[in-house]
């Protein structure tokens, strides 16, 4: 039922977890798609395979989008490769763990500048694009701890908090342009970034029995509501939080 053939979505850190999943579902969906990474080209190079078994193209791109140019580069590239930018998908993101009142200075600094930053300097890099054509979908890959806080993790529930904030703005802003810009807010998802902590198979079931549907989201469970909001199934939605917790975070 959702077609995005002939459209071009660009991924930021879409060589693991739920970037490379939405990548894959994209490519499913009939898309062509752009992903950046920040290190590891091994994971990268098997998104680009998995996107060719569905006939698409996947370029990726090695890129520190905290920086302003790096993320120019990447916007310049695509089009240079695709023609245009039909989808972005904020997706590039650090969490890490800072008491308050103990937390490094710099480690403040750098979830801002990946987290917050990023998002930022690609946005602002792809809405010309959209504004031209009068057509664009934007999706922001929050967190339930930018809505209720998360304690030991002030500083990463602060830049999702922007980010959500943000979303909600340009949202308005960008409306009249035929671009909407809406969010997807994960809880506990089983990825690469969780990997240490859910180490510990005694706290895994623990906070898997606190999720009311009883599981902890595969990143292909977080992918299909991004895809849904890229595709004409969500033209009427914009400004929106999308939780997908499995109704451990009722928050709107």
């Amino acid at each position: 039922m959702i077609d995005l053939s002939g459209k071009v979505v660009v991924i930021t850190g879409g060589s693991r977890g739920i970037g490379a999943a939405a990548a894959v579902m994209f490519a499913e969906a009939g898309a062509d798609v752009v992903i950046t990474y920040a290190k590891n080209a091994a994971a990268a190079r098997n998104v680009i395979a998995a996107v060719k078994k569905f006939g698409r193209t996947c370029l990726a791109i090695k890129a520190d989008i905290a920086k302003k140019s790096s993320a120019e580069m990447v916007v310049r590239k695509t089009v240079q490769a695709f023609g245009t930018v039909d989808v972005l998908v904020n997706n590039a993101g650090i969490w890490t763990y800072g008491l308050i009142g103990e937390m490094d200075g710099q480690e403040w600094k750098e979830t801002m500048e990946v987290n917050l930053d990023g998002m930022f300097y690609m946005t602002n890099a792809v809405v010309p694009l959209m504004k031209k054509k009068k057509e664009g979908k934007i999706i922001n890959i929050s967190s339930t701890a930018g809505q209720r806080g998360e304690a030991e993790h002030s500083h990463y529930a602060a830049s999702k908090g922007g980010m959500i904030s943000f979303t909600k703005a340009i949202a308005t802003e960008l409306g009249p342009f035929n671009i909407n810009v809406n969010s997807v807010a994960p809880g506990w998802v089983d990825t690469e970034l969780n990997a240490e902590v859910f180490a510990d198979r005694k706290y895994k079931e623990q906070e898997r029995k606190k999720i009311p549907i009883q599981r902890i989201p595969t990143p292909e469970d977080i992918a299909g509501p991004i895809v849904f909001l890229a595709s004409d199934l969500a033209r009427h939605i914009t400004g929106e939080i999308l939780n997908v917790n499995g109704g451990s975070v009722l928050i709107g």
